[in-house]
């Protein structure tokens, strides 16, 4: 090769990677709900969440004290995984899901976090760098587990010094991006001291310093997102008209409530929700997935609005039915699961057409 055909390679190679570091960069806009918390007796001991209990209704007694499922054949959700009840902590599953989500288009896991010592905290670094093997990153799920504004900035110490170094842990402009669950559980007031500026427990201008993203329920949320300092909202959830928040008629307006306030507006999109395995009584938030239309309805009213993120609820939440991890036709005793047809990865698929439509405008 000579001096000039070397040159050329060069730029060739370097607009290459140039290319493939804008793409990984635009697909993080689309990002995944993860869960962790599976177990089985061949990894764990025992199985967690595969035997899921059958809830209980809130104020209906006929609903009460249904016992719980077994797991093997008979699992607390509508579908049936093609991988079987896998455990969250074996790297061969971690590797196949962080496959899985690369070649569905997405570019952030967002993996659901209980804690320091939690079960899913045991098996983050493994998640962090098989993900980076996958070209992913990780951002984290906070799930209520914390009493208190003061506990919550002690969990995020241990969780931004423990990992936060890893190149795998998701950052827009040098911020970690954090979902808070149920945060309207805590008052305003409460969140205005760890996330305002002057707040007495303040994690602005310090290492615990990051995107803190709520969840917008109701309406009158709009009054808690004015006041108590978080710095955007998602919707979460997939069954559309279920609440506020995830009616897809209401997003033009959230679209214009976090542009009024400076807010980033992540919308939540799901390919259907059933959950009637854990929730026998919850029939009325049932959502057929319709052979994709509905995921795809939910996807485009999400892009009209042309958010900052979408996220994907979810890569792996069997228990209400919204994954898009492949499901195969499967039936214990009278119960037969539901599944996606003739091709399990349908909803890998489809998961990836929309993406790339989202993010090129197509």
């Amino acid at each position: 090769m000579n001096f000039k055909s070397l040159l050329i390679f060069i730029l060739l190679m370097n607009i290459s990677v140039k290319s493939s570091a804008q793409n990984n960069k635009s697909r993080e806009k689309v990002q995944i709900f993860y869960y962790g918390w599976y177990a089985n007796p061949e990894v764990d001991g025992k199985y967690e969440h595969w035997n899921h209990d059958i809830l209980p209704h809130w104020s209906n007694q006929k609903w009460n004290n249904l016992g719980h499922h077994r797991g093997g054949d008979d699992i607390g959700a509508n579908f049936y995984p093609a991988l079987g009840n896998y455990s969250s902590n074996d790297p061969e599953i971690i590797k196949k899901h962080m496959e899985m989500i690369k070649e569905s288009g997405v570019g952030v896991v967002v993996l659901s976090w209980l804690g320091k010592d939690s079960f899913v905290d045991k098996s983050i670094a493994q998640y962090l760098d098989i993900a980076d093997q996958s070209g992913l990153k990780v951002a984290f799920h906070i799930e209520p587990f914390y009493k208190n504004i003061t506990e919550l900035r002690e969990q995020l110490t241990y969780l931004v010094k423990t990992y936060s170094h890893h190149h795998a842990f998701y950052k827009k402009d040098g911020k970690p991006l954090y979902y808070v669950y149920d945060s309207y559980k805590i008052s305003p007031g409460e969140w205005t001291k760890l996330l305002s500026e002057n707040g007495e427990k303040t994690v602005r201008n310090t290492e615990l310093d990051g995107l803190y993203i709520g969840l917008w329920v109701e309406k009158e949320h709009a009054v808690f997102f004015e006041k108590s300092g978080f710095d955007g909202f998602y919707t979460y959830f997939a069954s559309e008209g279920f609440v506020f928040g995830s009616t897809v008629s209401n997003w033009s307006y959230l679209s214009q409530f976090a542009k009024d306030h400076k807010l980033i507006f992540i919308p939540c999109v799901g390919p259907g929700y059933s959950d009637t395995r854990i929730r026998p009584w919850n029939e009325a938030n049932f959502k057929s997935r319709e052979n994709g239309k509905y995921y795809e309805r939910m996807f485009h009213a999400a892009a009209k609005v042309n958010p900052d993120y979408i996220g994907i609820t979810s890569f792996n939440e069997w228990h209400e039915g919204t994954q898009i991890e492949p499901a195969i036709p499967k039936k214990t005793g009278n119960f037969k699961y539901e599944d996606y047809g003739k091709d399990s990865w349908f909803y890998i698929k489809e998961t990836r057409r929309l993406t790339d439509q989202f993010l090129t405008g197509k």
